[in-house]
């Protein structure tokens, strides 16, 4: 699942290895061993009309990498509640305006293999008077993988996940804590752990968020969606999210660029694959309330 923005630069891939600290035993990551390092997120934006393609610095090349442990960080400039107070008020206003706009996306699946194949589809999204998100097909599926599956159904399931906003209301469903300052490319953030508190039978967002420290926006998320019954992805080839925000306008950021690693089984052994969901022409919804539109995105 823009115009004439202030755009600055999305945070570098290669923090992943510091800032998840802490990680609680029960954590269902699979980091180690299953070759996924990847994506999530979704957000943020202001009044409209920007975009780029991703972030400056390009994603690594495939690997699989070891969470380190680092001791206690010292206290933010500001107490971490007044920084989680700034921020999720500034989410309230980045799920309006996502709410309230519609955009293209382009979702592609590569086997990162010698003769793999590719997966992509372009669509518009938006959100209809009824609170579900939709999509329209603006380019047909090109597929020609040859280790593994992917499906216009599982774009919108992916459509549905990416609807992740960490809001005032469902702020109380959370535990955060801080975990301390990273610089991602130019940009100073505060990392914080995101749990559940409780699971519950919809996805609940576990992972890590890094809040920019001027515009108290959250710039980049990585995690997974849990559910009382597990990973709420676990019959999907994907289940870890990158999610890197851009600033359109003002302090709001708006998610556009996602990433997942993963991989499959294949008579000769494992294949890489990932997946890119690059999103861009932010604008204001046209679509009529009453207008005939394809199947809701999944949630």
């Amino acid at each position: 699942m823009g115009l004439s923005p202030t755009v600055r630069a999305p945070a570098s891939l290669a923090v992943r290895e510091q800032v998840f600290v802490h990680l609680s035993r029960s954590m269902a990551f699979k980091l180690i061993g299953s070759g996924i390092l990847a994506t999530i997120m979704v957000l943020s934006a202001a009044p409209v009309r920007a975009q780029s393609v991703g972030p400056i610095t390009p994603p690594p090349s495939f690997e699989v990498k070891k969470i380190p442990a680092k001791p206690e960080p010292p206290p933010p400039p500001l107490p971490a509640d007044e920084i989680i107070h700034r921020f999720t008020q500034n989410e309230d206003l980045n799920k309006k305006l996502y709410d309230a706009d519609m955009l293209d996306q382009t979702v592609r699946v590569e086997e990162l293999a010698s003769g793999g194949g590719t997966y992509e589809l372009t669509s518009q999204e938006y959100t209809k008077s009824d609170g579900e998100r939709y999509e329209s097909v603006l380019k047909a599926p090109a597929s020609d993988l040859h280790y593994t599956e992917f499906s216009l159904e599982d774009v919108k399931f992916l459509a549905g996940l990416q609807l992740f906003f960490l809001t005032t209301e469902n702020l109380p469903e959370y535990k955060l804590s801080y975990e301390g300052k990273e610089k991602l490319d130019q940009i100073t953030t505060y990392a914080f752990r995101v749990q559940p508190k409780q699971l519950l039978s919809k996805p609940l967002f576990d992972g890590v968020v890094w809040i920019d420290d001027q515009d108290f926006s959250i710039v980049k998320s990585y995690g997974q969606f849990l559910t009382d019954t597990g990973n709420f992805a676990a019959s999907f080839p994907f289940q870890m999210f990158e999610v890197y925000r851009e600033n359109i306008q003002g302090r709001l950021w708006l998610p556009t660029y996602i990433r997942s690693d993963s991989e499959v089984k294949a008579q000769q052994g494992t294949v890489p694959i990932r997946l890119i969901v690059r999103s861009s022409n932010f604008r204001p919804n046209t679509i009529p309330a009453n207008a005939a539109s394809a199947k809701p995105s999944a949630h």
